[in-house]
């Protein structure tokens, strides 16, 4: 599998995708064109076939990355591809000098929580009603890429 740079996911490919992973759609930082401003990334993540099976997407600004979604196909779950996004996500920013990364995730998602915790992520606060299609409240998670984090790679 490819990742980041070898494979740009459309934004017609990550909306159709973002469907299957999400009740609500979250395109933060999105023209009305669908395509990002200057400071914000999309990564893709493909197989062989070109087909993309998970993306991450993120705004870079002033010097800190916002996750704004993960997400990875639903027929190809559990088999490390999200934490391969997160990771090659992470360690660019950090070759690159970045400090923090920030990110938003439903207290419900146990297995997302379980991934950022791994990569060294801790939650620092709660944004109320923040997912307009329940109501539920999103978990605000950030991780230093700076701070020594043994067992991790954040």
């Amino acid at each position: 599998m490819s990742v980041c740079g070898a494979v740009r996911a459309t934004a017609e490919r990550v909306v159709s995708f973002a469907r299957l992973s999400f009740s609500m759609l979250r395109c933060r930082g999105a023209s009305h064109s669908g395509a990002p401003p200057t400071w914000s990334r999309r990564w893709g993540h493909a197989r062989g076939d070109g087909r993309v099976v998970g993306y991450l997407c993120l705004w870079e600004v002033a010097g800190e990355l916002h996750i704004t979604n993960v997400a990875v196909h639903p027929t190809v779950r559990r088999r490390g591809i999200a934490r391969t996004l997160l990771g090659g996500v992470l360690d660019d920013a950090r070759q690159r000098g970045l400090r923090l990364v920030v990110l938003e995730v439903r207290p419900s998602n146990a297995e997302a929580l379980g991934l950022y915790d791994s990569f060294g992520f801790r939650v620092v606060g709660r944004r109320r009603g923040y997912y307009y299609d329940t109501g539920e409240d999103a978990l605000v998670m950030e991780a230093d890429l700076q701070a020594a984090q043994p067992g991790s790679r954040a």
